[in-house]
């Protein structure tokens, strides 16, 4: 369907070689190595923009308004990143600097979905968009009253709410099991908040360890029903969480995401590898992401770190950073921090399993960034620019064209079904909205550290969202809001 659509809008851009030269475009992109994943095109090519959408690609001479000297350069479609958690402006400017056109929030969702939506109209720097927030809509059916959901229904229309406001506030009902009822109304919040722009449905389950088999297997019941997808983090971080959910996904037809199998699997990367693969090659509908960072981050307040999570993840006190300081933690720090609350960074990982990964073919690139702060995990900044600079250029692990195709085309795909603006991204032909990144292969690196913090990465020069550049020549550009909302197909 993509093809036959974008080839309809190619006709209507389209344009001969005698009338190329009486067009003036918005923007003019010369000499770049244009790369598009889906019609496999990877050559020098000069691109036309006009109205946000690419409307020429050729070989032929054109005239802009705006030219962009992209000699040396390749030229991509924007990547897109399906697991971000920093919403805000401050985090959507280091994304840009990664080369990120499109990043959405679809492990957890967002809480009051079509208040964030309506905060971030004309003020987002890069595409937004967010899932259905499962731990979320439950608990509004435990707590439908209160003055703290007020609260957070205001930060969240003031465009200030952030994960970490809706983790506290909804943690009291991580250990609770619904009773029937209950669960028929959470699966109805559900529906509902599909209707205000929801992509898909956030399960993160690892974070509600204890919650009832059952009512995750009527979520995934209830995404099969709707032809939605699941975006989910599993229950703990081995196999056989992993095997619970492809499992849900096979018995009730939902479409289902994996999200970072480096973090969910450990040690048993492989074998999660082999699984999916397997999975995809008898037709089911589930795909998978990591970040190519071997350490994980997440809130040291959340039931990752109940009673025994040394043992699960094979590490201890030290292997945890705590992002406000830099510092390792120790048995008393772990207790006065935890009940404090915020975020550590997690060194369970070896760089081995993290290279297999990003590897396989199964897998799209995804960063889990974070919120700000200084020494926020590295992923947070520089995730798409790594794995081009390290993975691509210096150990080969897989070829440029690869790894585009990781970033760009599989996360779109992914998404078309269940977001119909995704049809038109990912993608770099005539008709493609121009979401576009322009890097140096030669000098493009994350330059964000565990040690140092966060800074914006090398070697992304230009950065284009729907035909406006947000970064040119390695540089923001101040006051530029052309981000639009991406939605779910049944947004009303």
């Amino acid at each position: 369907m993509i093809k036959y659509t974008l080839l309809c809008i190619a006709l209507i851009f389209g344009l001969s070689t005698f009338a190329q030269k009486e067009i003036i475009y918005d923007v003019v992109i010369t000499g770049g190595r244009v790369i598009d994943p889906e019609t496999k095109l990877d050559a020098i090519r000069n691109i036309g923009i006009i109205g946000g959408r690419v409307s020429q690609i050729t070989a032929e001479s054109l005239k802009g308004k705006e030219t962009i000297n992209a000699k040396g350069l390749v030229v991509s479609p924007g990547f897109i990143d399906l697991h971000i958690h920093g919403r805000s402006n401050t985090e959507q400017e280091y994304q840009a600097h990664d080369g990120i056109t499109t990043a959405l929030e679809l492990e957890w969702g967002v809480a009051y979905l079509k208040e964030w939506y309506a905060s971030r109209e004309s003020k987002a720097i890069i595409n937004y968009g967010a899932s259905v927030n499962w731990p979320f809509e439950r608990f509004r059916v435990l707590d439908n009253n209160s003055t703290a959901l007020q609260e957070l229904k205001q930060k969240t229309q003031n465009g200030n709410a952030t994960l970490e406001d809706v983790f506290n506030l909804i943690k009291p009902s991580y250990k609770v099991n619904l009773d029937p009822a209950q669960l028929e109304k959470t699966l109805g919040n559900i529906s509902s908040t599909l209707s205000d722009g929801g992509i898909g449905i956030g399960l993160p389950v690892g974070y509600l360890p204890k919650v009832n088999p059952e009512e995750v297997y009527k979520v995934f019941q209830l995404a099969a029903e709707r032809k939605e997808t699941i975006f989910s983090h599993v229950r703990e971080n081995n196999i056989l969480a992993i095997q619970e959910v492809i499992a849900n996904a096979m018995l009730t037809g939902a479409a289902l995401h994996i999200v970072h199998i480096n973090s969910s699997s450990l040690s048993h990367i492989p074998l999660a590898l082999e699984i999916v693969d397997a999975a995809q090659k008898k037709g089911f509908d589930i795909t998978t992401e990591l970040y190519p960072y071997p350490a994980a981050s997440t809130l040291l307040q959340s039931a990752l770190f109940d009673e025994g999570w040394q043992e699960k993840m094979g590490i201890s006190y030290g292997d945890l950073q705590w992002v406000a300081t830099g510092e390792r933690l120790t048995k008393e720090t772990f207790d006065k921090y935890r009940k404090s609350g915020g975020i550590v960074i997690i060194y369970a990982m070896k760089p081995e399993w993290i290279k297999t990964g990003i590897g396989s073919p199964v897998t799209m690139i995804a960063s889990d960034g974070m919120l700000y702060a200084k020494l926020a995990h590295p992923r947070t900044a520089g995730t798409f620019s790594r794995v081009l600079g390290k993975y691509v250029r210096e150990e080969k692990v897989l070829s440029l064209f690869d790894a585009i195709r990781k970033m760009t085309l599989l996360p779109a795909k992914r998404l078309e079904g269940i977001a119909p603006s995704m049809r038109f991204k990912g993608r770099l032909q005539v008709g493609s909205d121009a979401d576009i990144t322009i890097f140096n292969p030669e000098t493009v690196i994350d330059k964000a550290s565990f040690d140092k913090g966060l800074e914006f990465s090398s070697g992304i020069e230009y950065v284009i969202v729907n035909g406006s550049l947000v970064i040119k020549n390695g540089k923001t550009i101040a006051g530029v809001f052309p981000g639009q909302p991406v939605y779910g197909k049944y947004k009303n």
